[in-house]
């Protein structure tokens, strides 16, 4: 938890920076906990605990401005530091454009941490015995039954749980706090066929509260999909329909994401400069940012900057309606500035509303027809600067809207405008525990090269 002397140490780095002829400063600190137990064939692995912690400095001197950051705390050698940072700051090049942002902009309803509703005490009461207690409660070595012929090769779980502190001040009288406790298991599993092929699924879960994780169901989703992969193949190449799990929708949404910062748009690196207030998506594609929807994992009341950060749209119906703009990439721009980056974000369900509206997978799968289902993607990228993109897949061939065989060794390639153009519904399925909260999608006539 953030301290009265966490404060009292950057006031303190804040006023021995403006001392040494600084016009202004922002002191950043980020501290974090975390207890793994790893576990290798349902026994204990290795056990470890990991402490990091690390202050950053950003310093505002003749229209100059410098970024520095320590591991160092104590007093006097930090009094070292700082000379020396701003000594380094004079030397870099004038830029009027650097400053604070201004202060009607920045956070000032997270003063405590515990405002996103993110904290929960029991992590700091968890006992070394029973974190092993719940590594080897999730494997599923000796406990699950396996398809005929399959034979459990390895499993590999990781349990942890974690403690993260985020403390943002500034010489104008910024404090920005925000505390966030997290659970998390993952395993993997390799199981093998009567050939000696083989074949490995992974499960992850996490939560910011202790009572909401589920390890065992990750064992048993991990063996269910390395089970499933059995005589994947692929199948000949063309247009598709593509329907996208929502345990990896996320990988198509991240490129627009990246476009519409601040940073891309700026050096002339973004597939969507231009498009503020441009309908480019299909009618239905909303995407949101809720970076204070109490409870919400992940969720942060403030950026980087201190400033506010706000639920808004990022793109509704197919219309571009935000860029992420810190205070130095709007001056930059000469447009006006927003936040940083997008902190939560939503893809909303599509229909959203009526019969035929598709809350999950199988239900989309059976609106669908037929097509592939994409449960994974394998390498591949995304041109920043153009939206072309090529992705290695697994997944399912599916027909009548049920899965009918494994699918590898295929490619789906486009461009990520004509993608989203081709974009025709959502489920309401989105994972809460991962960083997107990107529902199963449906697209239309996707390419796709096989055998």
């Amino acid at each position: 938890m953030i301290t009265a002397e966490d404060k009292a140490l950057l006031r303190w780095c804040i006023d021995t920076i403006l001392a040494q002829g600084a016009e202004a400063a922002r002191v950043t600190l980020n501290r974090s906990v975390e207890e793994l137990v790893a576990t290798l064939d349902g026994e204990v692995d290795k056990v470890t605990r990991c402490e990091d912690s690390s202050l950053s400095l950003e310093i505002f001197i003749a229209q100059r401005f410098g970024s520095f950051s320590t591991n160092r705390t104590e007093r006097e050698p930090l009094e070292r530091f700082i000379r020396k940072a701003v000594e380094m700051a004079k030397t870099m090049e004038p830029d009027p454009l650097r400053k604070l942002p201004e202060a009607g902009r920045k956070a000032g309803d997270a003063t405590t941490g515990l405002e996103a509703g993110l904290y929960d005490a029991r992590q700091e009461k968890v006992l070394p015995a029973q974190r092993v207690e719940k590594a080897l409660e999730a494997s599923v070595r000796g406990k699950a039954e396996l398809p005929e012929g399959m034979l459990l090769l390895s499993e590999e779980g990781e349990y942890s749980d974690s403690l993260n502190d985020n403390l943002v001040m500034d010489s104008e009288g910024l404090v920005c706090c925000h505390t966030e406790t997290s659970f998390d298991y993952g395993v993997e599993i390799t199981v093998a066929d009567a050939e000696g092929r083989k074949y490995s699924g992974y499960a992850w879960d996490s939560s910011s509260r202790a009572d909401a994780l589920d390890a065992p169901a990750c064992g048993r989703r991990a063996l269910e999909r390395a089970c499933a992969r059995r005589d994947s193949a692929a199948l000949p190449g063309g247009k598709y329909t593509m329907v996208v799990d929502s345990e990896v929708a996320g990988k198509l949404v991240s490129p627009l994401l990246a476009a519409l910062s601040g940073y891309s748009l700026q050096q002339g690196n973004s597939f969507l400069d231009g498009s503020l207030g441009q309908k480019l998506f299909a009618e239905g594609m909303t995407l949101v940012d809720l970076p204070r929807e109490q409870g919400l994992q992940g969720a942060k009341y403030f950026d980087s900057e201190g400033v506010a950060t706000r639920n808004a749209p990022i793109i509704e119906n197919g219309v571009v309606k935000q860029y992420f703009l810190n205070t130095y990439m709007a001056g930059k721009m000469a447009m006006a500035p927003t936040v940083e980056s997008s902190t939560k974000v939503k893809m909303m369900p599509w229909p959203q509303s009526g019969p035929e509206q598709a809350r999950d997978r199988a239900a989309l799968l059976r609106r669908c027809r037929s097509g592939i289902l994409v449960t994974d993607f394998n390498g591949g990228n995304c041109n920043p600067a153009t939206g072309d993109f090529s992705y290695g897949i697994e997944g399912f061939l599916f027909e009548d809207g049920v899965t009918v065989r494994p699918v590898d060794g295929m490619l789906i390639t486009g461009n990520m405008k004509t993608l989203w153009q081709q974009f025709f519904a959502a489920a309401d399925d989105a994972r809460l525990c991962l960083s997107k909260l990107i529902p199963t999608l449906a697209f239309n006539s996707v390419d796709f090269s096989g055998e």
